[in-house]
C-alpha cells in the first residue's frame, strides 16, 4: 500500500535540504521499488507571504491526509517584525499541535568519521549515543496566560506560564520508559525540582511510572547539571527525557558533541506514532540559497520516518548506511570538513548518499 509524505521545505536553506532528502527518496523508489508519493505544501514565512498565515488551511489538511510529514525548516530574520501570532515560527508551533506531536525523539550520535569535528576531545565524545525525548506540545511554550501588558503604572511585564497536568507528564514518560528498553535500558529525568513546583510533580510522576519498568536504571538531573554533564562526560547519558523548554535547549546542546548541528535529525510523534519529521539546526538564513548547508539531518530524518511511522527498519536502516557510506568516502560539506577530507556542497553531498545507496542494491 502506497505510503504519503507530507512535504513542507519551508524558508531558508529548507528548499536546498529538502531537495536532497526528495532524491534519495527518488532513488530509493527507482531502486528498491519503495512504495512512497509526495506532496508539498507552503509552511512558515514563505506560506506568510503567499498566504498572510503561516499555516495555511490547505497545509494543515495535507499533513492531516498524510501518513507522514517531512519538514525543512522556518523562519529567518525578514519575518521577525511581523506580530507574533503570524510568525514563521507559530506555524511549525501549529503543526505540533494541531497533530498533537507531543514526542519528539532527538538522537546525538556522533558518526567515528566525524570525531575530530567535535569541539570535544574525541576521547570524550567518541562513541556517542544519545537519545533525548522531549515534550512537545506543553510547558511553557504554551501555557496561559501569556503575552506582554501593561500595568497600571504604565510598567510593561511579560508573562509566560509553565505548566503540566498529570496525564500530559505520563505520556512523554512513557515513550521514553518504552524507548529506553530497547536501548541500554538507562533513562534520566531532566527537571528543576528544587524551585520549579511544576517539576517537581513531573519528578513525583517518573518515579510512579518507573514502577512499571523495574528494567530500566532510572536517574534524575537537574537541568542546569545536566547541561554542564553533557559537556563533562556525555556518554554517561543513554536516554534523557524532559520538559519542552528544557529539551529544546539540552538537545541543541547535545547537537554540538557531533561536531556539526547539521547531523542531527528529529522526530515528532503523535500517540499512534505518526509523525513530523525535520533536521534541528533551522533555516539558517545566512547561507541559504549558496548551496554549502549540510543536507545530512533531513537525510536521516527521512530515515527516522520510515523507522517510526512506516514501521520499515530495513529502509531507514539501509539509508543511514548510505549515510555512513558517504563520510566514509571523505565528502564534507562546510560545517564538519576537516583537513584531509574532500569539501562538498549540498548537491554533492546528496548525490554522495545516492551513489551509496545505489551501490548498495
Amino acid at each position: 500500500m502506497t505510503k504519503k509524505i507530507a512535504v513542507l521545505p519551508g524558508d531558508g536553506i529548507g528548499q536546498e535540504i529538502i531537495r536532497e532528502a526528495l532524491k534519495v527518496l527518488d532513488c530509493l523508489r527507482q531502486i528498491f521499488s519503495v512504495e512512497v508519493e509526495t506532496e508539498e505544501a507552503l509552511v512558515g514565512g514563505a506560506a506568510y507571504d503567499a498566504t498572510g498565515t503561516p499555516l495555511p488551511q490547505e497545509t494543515l489538511n495535507l499533513v492531516k491526509e498524510a501518513d507522514a510529514v517531512l519538514l525543512g525548516a522556518v523562519g529567518g530574520p525578514r519575518w521577525e517584525s511581523l506580530d507574533y501570532s503570524v510568525r514563521p515560527e507559530r506555524g511549525l508551533l501549529g503543526l505540533r499541535s494541531e497533530l498533537s506531536l507531543f514526542a519528539n525523539l532527538r538522537p546525538a550520535i556522533l558518526y567515528p568519521q566525524l570525531a575530530e569535528a567535535s569541539t570535544l576531545r574525541p576521547e570524550v565524545v567518541a562513541g556517542l549515543d544519545i537519545l533525548i525525548v522531549r515534550e512537545l506540545t506543553g510547558g511553557i511554550y504554551f501555557g496561559k496566560p501569556r503575552g506582554v501588558r501593561t500595568l497600571d503604572n504604565g510598567e510593561r511585564v511579560g508573562l509566560n506560564t509553565l505548566v503540566y497536568s498529570e496525564s500530559e507528564i505520563r505520556r512523554i514518560v512513557q515513550v521514553a520508559f518504552e524507548t529506553a528498553m530497547k536501548r541500554g535500558r538507562r533513562l534520566c529525568s531532566v527537571d528543576k525540582a528544587n524551585v520549579l513546583e511544576c517539576t517537581e510533580l513531573w519528578r513525583e510522576v517518573v518515579v510512579e511510572t518507573g514502577r512499571d519498568y523495574p528494567e530500566v536504571e532510572l536517574s534524575h538531573m537537574y537541568v542546569d547539571n545536566a547541561a554542564m554533564q553533557l559537556v563533562r562526560a556525555p556518554k554517561q547519558f543513554d536516554v534523557m527525557v524532559t520538559t519542552n523548554m528544557f529539551g529544546d535547549i539540552l538537545s541543541d546542546c547535545a547537537a554540538m558533541l557531533t561536531g556539526s548541528i547539521g547531523m542531527l535529525p528529529s522526530a515528532s510523534l503523535d500517540e499512534h506514532s505518526k509523525g513530523m519529521y525535520e533536521p534541528i539546526h533551522g533555516s539558517a538564513p545566512d547561507i541559504a540559497g549558496k548551496n554549502i548547508a549540510n543536507p545530512l539531518a533531513t537525510i536521516l530524518s527521512l530515515a527516522m520516518l520510515f523507522r517510526y511511522s512506516f514501521n520499515d527498519a530495513a529502509t531507514a536502516a539501509r539509508i543511514e548506511q548510505a549515510v555512513n557510506a558517504a563520510l566514509d568516502s571523505g565528502v564534507r560539506t562546510a560545517d564538519i570538513y576537516s583537513e584531509g577530507s574532500r569539501k562538498v556542497s549540498t548537491s554533492e553531498m546528496g548525490d554522495a548518499v545516492v551513489e551509496a545507496l545505489r551501490a548498495s542494491a
